[in-house]
């Protein structure tokens, strides 16, 4: 496999800025010369591996952070966006895309919230909306997509709440973190109740009562209290960071707040540091860190995609969760496989045939169109709702590395990772394979060639 060039100029020319030096302090710093730094950070030189040292060594730079970032993800979704049937003409390269991502990236995301702004626009009009005749028609991205680019595009670690959860965490004395909770509703004069009868959590401000649903499996429970905690105990810290997001409504602003105390929540019960030594230790077993932490796996895998810490990364983990129609509800990468924006998964996926066994975990060997390899996992994950006639809610969840990492994790032990590795890909739109008996639609790029006279899979060949 050819090694990638590492471009990077937007993240250097971010370091400068954050200390405040000039191209020529920066550069004597690095050891290079002054136009050397400056091709580089105009991205018409790739990074050296000596700039890249010298980074780690002069400003203690987590090197892991020129790679893997926001650059991927906006190439991803401009190339979703790009197959929109709206865009007739010849679409630009994946080398084009890569160069908007990382020299012109506050260009790509006004085009990626233009094609969201029509996308939403079409929808509304195919459904008869009612958005022509009312008088406020002014055309704005859903509330719960831009909550969930907010998430996406900080890479999914917040620290500044995950410090504060882990001191929060770190002042048990030993004692559970749900207990030390308790104490604390208890000495803000706030009563804590169990019902069979309440929903998931409600919580009375008047009355100075919580109610949690008695029928919550535990790990739902302490995560339901200790999302209360951080409404009660961390709201100036939550109020900072929604001013500083600027959602553009306050329906966004109110679901990212939920986001945020959802986020305090999961890193208060699983802290950090001691989780990330925990997952070290036990090579990444998502059901003896469940047991360690009180936790559930989905909570468990969630947390491991999130440990990206400056100077204490954890090994960079996808996390996504799907449900019975192949929709995903949640989704997180740290690696270089970005999912669709819109839709379900590829159906080679394993994630899809997880609910064909329940209570197994598949492990698949899987290879993306970019060459890149990774060691994939997946669970189905029920969830009862505590009562004989009460819907149950059935998702599946999968996690997984790149398989340079899996020696670290304990469900590569067995796997033969020199063997033949699945071809899985991103959605049908961008996935440029020519041979997939999965295809739904033709790929965005690749001409079609039409046999009326054969057929076979598919009824095109593409070029």
């Amino acid at each position: 496999m050819a090694i990638q060039k590492l471009y990077a100029g937007v993240k250097l020319r971010e370091i400068r800025s954050r200390l405040a030096l000039t191209q020529k302090a920066f550069a004597d710093k690095l050891s290079v010369s002054l136009p050397y730094l400056n091709q580089m950070e105009n991205n018409h030189r790739p990074v050296s591996a000596a700039v890249v040292l010298a980074l780690a060594q002069e400003f203690g730079l987590d090197v892991t952070e020129l790679t893997v970032g926001e650059s991927e993800r906006l190439v991803t979704d401009m190339r979703e966006a790009l197959a929109d049937p709206v865009f007739t003409s010849a679409t630009p390269p994946v080398a084009d895309l890569r160069l908007a991502a990382s020299n012109a990236p506050a260009l790509a995301r006004a085009f990626l919230n233009l094609h969201r702004a029509y996308r939403q626009t079409h929808e509304r009009l195919a459904s008869l909306d009612e958005a022509l005749g009312r008088e406020d028609s002014t055309i704005r991205p859903s509330a719960w997509e831009e909550v969930r680019d907010f998430f996406h595009y900080c890479d999914n670690y917040l620290d500044a709440i995950d410090r504060a959860a882990e001191l929060f965490a770190s002042s048990t004395d030993g004692k559970p973190v749900d207990l030390l909770a308790r104490d604390l509703l208890r000495r803000n004069g706030i009563s804590l109740h169990y019902s069979n009868e309440a929903p998931l959590r409600h919580y009375d401000p008047a009355a100075r009562r919580l109610d949690i649903s008695a029928r919550a499996s535990s790990p739902s429970q302490r995560f339901q209290l200790l999302h209360q905690v951080a409404l009660l105990t961390q709201n100036d810290l939550l109020e900072a960071t929604l001013d500083l997001a600027r959602f553009s409504t306050p329906e966004a602003r109110d679901i990212a707040k939920i986001g945020l105390a959802n986020y305090f929540a999961g890193a208060a019960l699983l802290p950090y540091r001691a989780f990330l030594a925990a997952a070290q230790d036990q090579r990444h077993d998502l059901e003896r860190l469940a047991d360690l932490f009180g936790a559930s796996m989905e909570q468990v895998g969630h947390r491991l995609s999130t440990l990206q810490r400056p100077g204490a990364k954890g090994i960079p983990f996808f996390f996504v969760r799907v449900d019975q129609a192949g929709t995903i509800t949640k989704r997180h990468s740290s690696t270089r496989l970005q999912f669709a924006r819109f839709g379900g998964a590829c159906p080679l996926w394993n994630v899809h045939q997880a609910f064909e066994t329940p209570g197994k975990f598949l492990r698949q060997l899987a290879e993306t169109p970019d060459g890149v390899r990774y060691l994939c996992l997946a669970r189905d994950v029920s969830k009862p709702a505590g009562a004989f006639l009460a819907p149950v809610r059935r998702y599946a969840i999968g996690l997984g590395c790149e398989v340079q990492h899996a020696a670290q994790v304990v469900y590569s032990d067995g796997l033969d990772l020199k063997g033949r590795f699945e071809p899985i890909g991103i959605s049908c739109r961008i996935c440029e394979r020519t041979n997939c008996h999965q295809r739904s639609v033709p790929p965005l790029e690749g001409r079609l060639k039409i046999n009326p006279n054969a057929r076979d899979i598919l009824p095109y060949e593409i070029g």
